[in-house]
């Protein structure tokens, strides 16, 4: 019985400290509602209204009589369908060779990390976005332009990539992917 005897005690002490400490949490808040009355009794201000939208002018675009700003012009402002990807100068992607591993990657995304020579065939090792390296040897395809490569050294391995001249036709570039640091 003497627990029990204590644990009231401590409970009324307990309850005793809430009520005085609540107690102290009242009054003096003459002054705050006085600064509440004030403030609402100012007269309020004057807000402008919103700014008039103007309706933008519409405007009827007639392409029937028009040629297509995506196709290529000739000299008479006339195009044909068949001349869209006709090369001038013979140079065109073989477009039905299978396509190798590293031609799916941009070229930015592939890295040069080494070389590595086997039987005498000096091979480059090239690390793709996905951390995968890949032995790469002349001949072998790699980006997303036809890049053929025409030649490895310990430094870097040259491309001969095929590109859209943006005429219709097609040039052939000359691409470097050097040794990572």
């Amino acid at each position: 019985m003497n627990a029990q005897n204590a644990l009231r005690r401590l409970a009324l002490f307990g309850g005793v400290i809430c009520v005085l400490g609540l107690s102290g949490c009242g009054g003096h808040l003459a002054d705050l509602q006085q600064y509440a009355n004030e403030v609402k009794a100012r007269k309020g201000g004057h807000i402008e209204p919103p700014p008039q939208i103007k309706p933008f002018p519409t405007y009827a675009y007639a392409d029937q009589d028009m040629t297509s700003p995506f196709m290529p012009q000739t000299g008479n402002n006339t195009t044909t369908p068949s001349m869209v990807g006709v090369s001038t100068n013979g140079i065109h992607p073989d477009t039905t060779r299978s396509r190798e591993y590293l031609e799916q990657f941009p070229l930015d995304g592939l890295k040069m990390v080494g070389t590595l020579t086997v039987a005498g065939t000096l091979y480059g090792l090239v690390k793709d976005s996905g951390n995968i390296v890949t032995r790469v040897k002349l001949g072998n395809y790699m980006g997303q332009n036809y890049g053929k490569i025409v030649g490895i050294t310990d430094t870097d391995i040259k491309l001969r990539e095929i590109v859209p001249d943006g005429q219709g036709g097609w040039v052939e570039r000359i691409t470097d992917v050097a040794l990572a640091d």
